[in-house]
């Protein structure tokens, strides 16, 4: 099972699951818990082959690679909890195995907040993902990922962020990367998908206004899935919201859950 980390307000709390990136950690949301803990009982999870989850079977080269297959072991953590239902934040690819997630059991899903949202690739970004795939097994992984951190995130406001990711990327084996990033080369399929249909799930996106590469996608997602979806722009910010910009990110998420946990109150009571 996944290696995972919970801070307990009480049994009448609602759960709030986090689910961080590729090349991350849990530890990325060191500056949420604190805020979140006040108000809701809290997950954190490493997923595989990152942070403490590095168990042999969890490293097993035969274990699939899918995000259909990592959703499920985030949901494994989360039925092992006997947790009924959760908020899940995901940043970055993690906003994939959140919405993978809300696929897959859609009753666990209470609302989902996606922060940095990876939803379609752009040129750039397409491009960038061909590059790696040529040169994944020739250049040294770390070095990839630290020009695929400065892609992203080049701005000298969000150093602290790219600080971050690869300090945790050094923490993952060669194969985990690779494994990882062919994952994530592969996904233009089903982010399709994604943004063709709506779930019934209420949906927040927190992008930074400096997001180049996945900000203009998000808008036009939103304006498709109008039901369910709503769009929070942090000012002076790129694409890891909740570390450049906790503060924004803290008071935008928080007061988004308490309007759907006090609304779907209301409809209980009636």
């Amino acid at each position: 099972m996944l290696h995972h980390t919970t801070y307990t307000k009480g049994k009448d709390a609602h759960w709030v699951a986090f689910v961080h990136g590729a090349g991350g950690s849990s530890s990325i949301w060191y500056k949420q818990i604190r805020s979140f803990q006040d108000r809701f009982n809290i997950l954190l999870v490493d997923l595989r082959g990152h942070g403490e989850s590095k168990s042999p079977h969890l490293a097993d080269a035969k274990a699939p690679y899918t995000f259909e297959a990592i959703a499920q072991e985030v949901l494994d953590v989360v039925d092992h909890l006997n947790i009924k239902s959760a908020h899940f934040v995901g940043i970055s690819l993690g906003t994939i195995i959140v919405r993978e997630i809300a696929e897959l059991r859609p009753d666990k899903v209470r609302s989902m907040i996606l922060a940095g949202a990876v939803m379609k690739m752009n040129v750039r970004g397409k491009i960038l993902m061909r590059f790696g795939v040529w040169f994944k097994t020739l250049v040294p992984y770390l070095l990839l990922y630290k020009f695929f951190a400065f892609i992203i995130m080049p701005r000298k406001q969000h150093r602290e962020s790219r600080s971050l990711f690869i300090r945790e990327a050094r923490k993952l084996a060669q194969k985990e990367f690779i494994r990882w990033f062919r994952l994530a080369a592969d996904v233009n399929a089903k982010l399709k998908w994604f943004r063709m249909k709506e779930l019934p799930i209420p949906t927040l996106y927190i992008m930074g206004d400096q997001d180049h590469m996945f900000l203009p996608s998000i808008r036009h997602l939103v304006l498709a899935h109008t039901h369910t979806a709503r769009l929070a722009i942090a000012p002076a910010c790129g694409h890891v919201v909740n570390v450049e910009q906790p503060g924004y990110f803290n008071q935008t998420a928080i007061g988004f859950l308490g309007e759907i946990d006090q609304a779907v109150h209301r409809m209980n009571l009636h």
